[in-house]
């Protein structure tokens, strides 16, 4: 897989205006900081994105409103807007609460190759958890919406700040292709809500709504 394609653009982040603070970096999942050693094994401590590679895996950015067999939609609470950036990698969609935090993530990516989702799933976390300082707060493997997928909810330092950020990894499978011979397009759907953890509580209610309104779905195709 060519790290151009998925490993560097996937929540690849931007740097908000106003207080210059920065979303996550995908190579980082939840922080920008050098990662710590863990107690995981070295097989466990592979990225998401460094497994997806070493099988042969390629990813491309996608933008979420542009999937012609899937639907993936975030609500959006009162107040949040559009945040746009050079920085961000191509479809990356996110919006903010104001000029800093809270922010809302969404990366779509399509997969083409094949690989072992029980396996990928085992990877999904491992950036988050190698974060500086990181303490998990919930977690789960659990399948959403009927596709597999891995949460972790957790807080972490960047740049003298204490963050807490949820990330959800959706593998999803678009809807079955007219034509006999193709085989559904398989994605990587990725949503990621940070705030500062100071303003968790206060900001609680609209990462709920934008947490328990993320659908993802397949989508009927048109017919040609």
């Amino acid at each position: 897989m060519s790290r151009a394609l998925l490993a560097v653009p996937l929540l690849t982040a931007a740097l908000l205006s106003g207080c210059g603070a920065a979303t996550p970096d995908y190579q980082s999942l939840l922080a920008t900081a050098p990662a710590r050693p863990t107690a995981a094994s070295a097989q466990e401590s592979v990225s998401l994105s460094a497994y997806l590679e070493s099988v042969g895996v390629e990813g491309r950015p996608v933008a979420p409103e542009k999937l012609a067999d899937l639907t993936v939609t975030v609500p959006r609470p009162e107040g949040w807007r559009d945040y746009t950036n050079i920085n961000l990698a191509p479809g990356t969609r996110v919006i903010a609460d104001g000029e800093t935090y809270p922010t809302a993530m969404l990366m779509v990516f399509t997969l083409d190759g094949d690989f072992d989702v029980a396996e990928a799933l085992k990877h999904a976390d491992v950036d988050a958890e190698m974060s500086q300082n990181f303490k998990k707060l919930n977690g789960s493997r659990e399948d959403f919406k009927g596709f597999p997928s891995s949460m972790i909810e957790g807080t972490y330092d960047l740049n003298g700040q204490r963050m807490q950020a949820y990330n959800r990894i959706v593998f999803a499978t678009g809807s079955k292709p007219k034509t006999p011979d193709s085989t559904p397009q398989r994605y990587l759907v990725q949503l990621t809500v940070t705030s500062f953890a100071d303003d968790a509580e206060s900001k609680g209610p609209a990462i709920e709504k934008i947490i328990s309104g993320f659908d993802v779905a397949g989508k009927q195709r048109a017919p040609k």
